[in-house]
This record gives C-alpha cells, structure tokens and sequence, in this order.
C-alpha cells in the first residue's frame, strides 16, 4: 500500500468526484439513460453521454464544440453553489420524450439529438423483428444521431431549460429571462431586469445554500407558460471578496444576508410567451422564503416559509390570475425541515409530502402516513402516476431506495447509501457501497420485485490508494455511530496510538455512512500515519429522526461537543491502544468550528485541533441557514454567543492551527481573519494558513495535496507536548 501517495491521488480526481456518473434522465420507456460523466478518474472535463441499447455514446465533449467565451458571473455562481468539481458540460435539460437535449459551455448555447439510434430497439422506425406490416403510422426514419449544434442567444447564457415539449429553451442572460426557439431560431425577452440588483429566472443565495432550490425558473407541461422568479437584492447587505495575492484584481461584490439582516425579495411571476406576467399572490411578509416550485399537470405547485422557518406552507397557484390555494401547512416549534422533492402530487393530485412525529420523519401521501415509524424520509426522487420513488433510513449508516404505491416496498439491497431515477417499468439504481460505485438499470422498477439488470452504466472514478478500514461501532448510552480507522500495521498489543478525531458532526451531513467516501480513505491515510482516528457523528447530523436533529436548537455546540468526547471515551474502552493522553481533532465547515471549540472548551479531552473553514461568529452566516437553528440575533444574543468559539478565545491553551480559503463566499474569511485576532488580543499563540484562491472546499492540486500534509506535520508536532498540564 502506497499511502504516500494518497495526497496526490486525492487532489488529482477532485477527491474521487471524476469518472462518476450524475445526473442521469431516463427516456419514458426507460430503454435510453442521459447522463453526465468525465472520461477518466483524473480528466476534468465533463462530458454528455447517452446509454443506449446497452452502450454508451458520447454526444457532446466541449473541446469538439469549437466556440469558446468568457463562462457569465451568474454562472461561474450557481458552479460554486453546486460544489461544481469538474468543467465542461457540467448540467444539461432534457425535454420529456428524451429526444433533445441542451446545454451551456463557455456561455454558448448548445442542442443535440438524443434520439434512439436508427434500428436500435428503442427506435420506432425500426420495422418490427416479425417481419410483418409496420401499419400506417410509421414516420421516415430519422438521420442519424448529428453533432450539437450551436442555439443562437441574445448573450451568454445561465441556466438553459428545455420546455417539456423540447421545441423552446429559456434561459438567463444580463438578468432577463429569454425563451429561444429551436426550430426558427427566433429569441423573445420574456422578462427584462429592471436594475442592476434584480434578476429574473435564478435563485438567490440563500435558495441554493440552504434550501435545495437551485432553479429560479420552471416550464409549464405543454410548454407555452413559465413561472419565473423575480428577485431583488437592493436590500440586502454587500460584502467584498478580494484575492490578497493579486492585489490587481478588483474585489469581487456579493450581496450576503448575514444573520438578522434582509433577505432578498423574491415575486414568483406567470409569464407567456408574448411576454405577459401575472405576479403569484400570497403574503409574502408572513412567508418570503419561496423553498419550492414546480409546474405539475394541475397546475404551479409553491412551497413557502416563514422568516423563523416554523411555519411552511403548500400553495396552489392559479396560472391565469396568479391567485393562490392553501393546501396544507406544517409546523414545527424549532423549524420545519426542507426535503428535496417535496412539495408533489399525484396523477390524482394527492399532495406529497412529509411530516414529522417525535422520533420519525413520514412521507405522507393524500395527508396519511405511508411509512413506518423508524423509517426516515430524506428525498422525493420522483412521483409518476400514484408511485413515489423515495429515499429513507431505518439505519443511519445506511440510505436506501424505496417506493410506494398501495404498497411500501425496498428496491435497494445491503449496507451503503443507495439513490436512483425511474421512468415507466425501468430504475436506475446508484449504489455507494464499502467496495464503490455502482449504477445499474433494472426493470420491473414501479415496486414491483424482483428487478432484472438490463444494463449498467460505467463508473470511471480512480481506485484509491488507500482503502478504509473500518470497524463501525455504536458507542454510549445513545448509541452513537462512529467509525474507527487503525493502521493497518498495528496489532493487538502493539504500542498506544495518538488520537485524531476527524467529525462534520452537524446538520448539513453525515461522515460515519456504509460508503467508500474520500473522507474514509483520508482517514485512512492518517491512520497509516501512525493515528487511530475516530469518526462520530453526534446529535444534530442527519438521518436519526427530528428529535435528533433538533437537539441543537439553540445552542449548536454543546451536545454535539459532549457527543465527539462520549465517542472518544467509548471507542477507547473498545480498543485499549487508544492514548487518551494525546488526542487531536480536525474539521472542515461546521466541523471546523467543532475542532475550535473542542480546544476551547474542552482543553483537557483535546490537545491540538486544526479548523477549516470554520464559522467562528454566527452572525456572519446567511439568514436561512443560521437563523433555523438559533432564531433572530437580535432576539436571541445569547443563543449565537454560545453557539460562536470566537467568545471562548481567550481560554486557548492547546495548539490551534486555522485555515481559510481566501476566495471563499459561502464562510467568508473574516470568520478565521476575526478568529484570529481575538486570539492575538488576548496573546493566545496559534498558526493561520490562508490558502489563496480557494473557495470554501479547496480543489486545486497544489492546495489539496499541500494542506494534508501540513496538518499531519501540524498534527504531529502538536501532540509531542500533550499531556502537559492545562
């Protein structure tokens, strides 16, 4: 085992993110997959593919397309948003019968064919294999597949969306949302910006960070109608993101609702084709969150929250006058959590969508459960017909595929976190296990067992150098999930081992999961350094129910806190050779700010902590997001004091190193630049390493390679002199 080079390999594949396949549309007799994918483990280039007839054709690869151009602000956006790791054709938009296909390179617009090949056995002109008549409605067949063809635009293009009838695509240019023609390659202005601060057709920030919203603009079903949001940012507060290394590049102006300040306006509008816009009614002022929208075959389906998330709402638009129907609201004490995929409804129009009991997330359907209690609801993937195709846990370490139709039935199988896609009797299967990836087309997909393979789809991504080892524990009286990683070269009885706690342990995601992630190899890779690391993911992380995860209403620190010392104390009870004398702890995000205050507040557990990233200040993050767990700072002071490791500055006695990219705009660098300066005010010694050019996860090789190998000197170093007194 070549552990060395585990840096390098990391950096290299965008930490295993190239070669998989993503985004993946099936045709609706499921006999055709669209999907994206790079062509290697290293190539950074993504490319379009089509599965067909159980191979695999490439249609569109950016350096075949010839026109390059300066990718739009907007975009360049949304890619970071979308924790874009590759370049190229990164989205695409299909129309419904999967036979076109567009998308934006450099800001050009693109079409392709993505028809069945011409006697492939998806192809309906194809005279039947009998012999016999084919009748009177065969069509000439069509030419073969042609290569993308450039779609004239008004400007660079954001976001394309083919209408589900593939004859038109709106997309964004300068703010204004545009509708191309296809066929007549004529271009209409939908909605023009009426300023600077106002877009039309895109998400603001808070929609793409916290809400899973990405969208800003949807199709009706027969094409004809959009509803289109219109957003104005003129009230909310401007920040400035420089590049200190190239001190001629002017800052970089981003308009971030910090805590306690002004959201956006958002206005959902219906427009037409000739450019006519009804405003979507409802009282924005008790709910300015538009979570949800979508156009279904009843018509605009919204979802909308209020400013202290307690309350979301399920509205029903009227797509003439824009007047809107109460379909359900939900409540919550602490908040109303957002799920992808909901709100939907049925063929029927039964509403779908999810409600919370004390211990259980439930999919419901028409207002009753349709899930067990123990069973946690995470995503709406699709709902075709009466059939939901759903995500769900009953295990935390485990995510897998479900379905309901009269029937409740598990279309996935073993430990590792499972999604997938369907269209009529097919399903595609993505199977994340301890051995890789998968991803394979089955029929018999809409509940019905057993599912036959009838294709799978290649998954380009890089073997790891280092493979995770993993003893997967319960640990304490809450039976916490942890991952326990030793080197592979140490035996029982062999010499104690340094410690390193390496948690996320918050509410945007889960670390300790039945899956070959990056972050289990990195682990590894310390492991081989000589560390035994621990991996507990504590109250507040997804997947154990609403209970668990509202813990950290309030206060985000101090169970998660008690939760990675618990787990500590648990997995050395399991394996003596852990030396609770020389403990580490590092995390990224929220698990950087976690590192922080484990040094801070529990200087006697731990004894070095790197913190990347980190939050040190509530109040500098977003509204949705911060506001969720900790209310209004104004009304709640108290609340983000406890929550931010900035106050605790002064009680540092153990080794602090902290990281910030300096391009970041998600956790701005004034978190880390502030954090240190509280600790310089108040003489506590500590390491800052800016990384120059990053953004909130570094992906240059230089930045990824580099900043592993720093920790491990840092780690080692630290950890000489624990034990000595506090």
């Amino acid at each position: 085992m070549d552990t060395n080079r585990l840096p390098h390999q990391l950096a290299r594949t965008r930490r295993f993110t190239l070669g998989v396949p993503r985004a993946f549309t099936l045709s609706p007799d499921g006999r055709r997959v669209l999907f994206l994918r790079t062509r290697g483990g290293e190539d950074r280039t993504s490319c379009l593919w089509l599965l067909d007839g159980g191979r695999e054709r490439l249609l569109a690869a950016p350096e075949t397309l010839g026109v390059a151009g300066p990718v739009p602000e907007a975009e360049l956006v949304r890619r970071e948003r979308a924790r874009e790791t590759a370049a190229g054709v990164v989205a695409y938009s299909a129309d419904a019968a999967l036979r076109t296909a567009v998308f934006a390179v450099d800001g050009a617009l693109w079409a392709v064919d993505v028809s069945p090949e011409p006697g492939s056995t998806d192809d309906p002109h194809t005279p039947p294999v009998d012999g016999s008549d084919p009748g009177p409605t065969a069509t000439p067949r069509p030419e073969p597949t042609a290569a993308p063809r450039l779609v004239p635009t008004a400007g660079p293009v954001t976001d394309p969306r083919l209408d589900p009838t593939g004859r038109r695509v709106a997309y964004v240019t300068g703010g204004a949302l545009h509708v191309a023609d296809l066929a007549g390659g004529g271009d209409r202005l939908l909605a023009v910006s009426e300023g600077e601060n106002i877009t039309w057709g895109l998400a603001e920030h808070v929609a793409a960070e916290s809400m899973h919203r990405t969208r800003g603009h949807w199709w009706s079903p027969d094409g004809t109608r959009l509803l289109a949001a219109r957003v104005d940012t003129s009230a909310v507060r401007r920040w400035w993101v420089a590049d200190p290394a190239d001190p001629a590049r002017p800052p970089r102006e981003i308009a971030y609702p910090a805590a306690g300040t002004a959201n956006a306006e958002v206005i959902l509008h219906l427009l037409d084709l000739e450019g006519r816009a009804v405003e979507v009614d409802w009282d924005r002022t008790a709910h300015e969150y538009v979570t949800a929208a979508g156009w279904d075959a009843h018509g605009p389906l919204i979802g909308v929250q209020s400013r202290d998330q307690r309350s979301l709402r399920v509205l029903a638009a009227d797509p003439d006058t824009g007047r809107t129907t109460l379909l359900h609201e939900q409540r919550d004490a602490a908040w109303v959590e957002l799920i992808p995929g909901t709100p939907a409804r049925t063929a029927s129009g039964s509403l779908v969508h999810t409600a919370d009991t004390a211990t259980t997330r439930r999919l419901l359907v028409d207002g009753r459960p349709v899930t067990p209690e123990g069973l946690q609801v995470r995503e709406v993937l699709d709902v075709s017909g009466e059939s939901v195709l759903f995500t769900a846990s009953d295990e935390p370490t485990e995510t897998h595929l479900w379905a309901y139709e009269r029937n409740l039935v598990r279309l996935s199988d073993g430990p590792g976190v499972h999604t997938g896609a369907r269209a009529g009797d097919a399903l595609l299967i993505s199977a994340h296990t301890e051995r890789g990836r998968a991803f394979t087309v089955t029929r018999q997909g809409r509940a019905v067992a057993p599912l036959t393979t009838v294709a799978t789809v290649a998954s380009l991504d890089a073997e790891p150098v280092v493979a995770p080892r993993v003893t997967w524990l319960r640990v304490g009286e809450r039976e916490i999930r942890t991952a326990l990683l030793l080197p592979s070269w140490h035996g029982p009885g062999g010499d104690p081992l340094p410690v390193l706690m390496a948690p996320y342990g918050g509410p945007a995601g889960q670390l300790v999961v039945r899956a070959r992630h990056w972050f289990l190899c990195e682990a590894q890779w310390f492991a081989e350094a000589g560390f035994a690391v621990v991996i507990a993911d504590g109250r507040g992380t997804p997947g154990r129910g609403p209970a668990w995860e509202k813990t950290v209403h309030r206060d985000t620190l101090s169970a998660p806190l008690a939760d990675q010392v618990a787990a500590l104390h648990a997995a050395a009870e399991h394996c003596p050779a852990l030396d609770l004398g020389r403990v580490a702890i590092r995390g990224w995000s929220y698990g950087g700010t976690l590192a922080a205050a484990a040094v801070l507040r529990r200087p006697e557990v731990f004894h070095a902590a790197v913190s990347g990233a980190a939050p040190s200040d509530q109040r500098l993050y977003d509204t949705h997001w911060r506001e969720r767990f900790l209310g209004h700072p104004d009304e709640h002071p108290d609340d983000y004091d406890r929550s931010s490791p900035i106050g605790d500055a002064a009680r540092l006695r153990r080794p602090l190193l902290l990281v910030h990219g300096l391009a970041d705009d998600n956790v701005v660098p004034a978190h880390t630049l502030r954090m240190s300066a509280a600790l310089l005010a108040a003489g506590r010694p500590h390491q800052v390493l800016p990384l120059s050019g990053a953004t909130h996860m570094p992906t240059s090789e230089a930045a990824v390679e580099g900043l592993l190998r720093f920790q491990l000197d840092f780690l080692r170093d630290a950890l000489k002199s624990a034990g000595q007194p506090v």
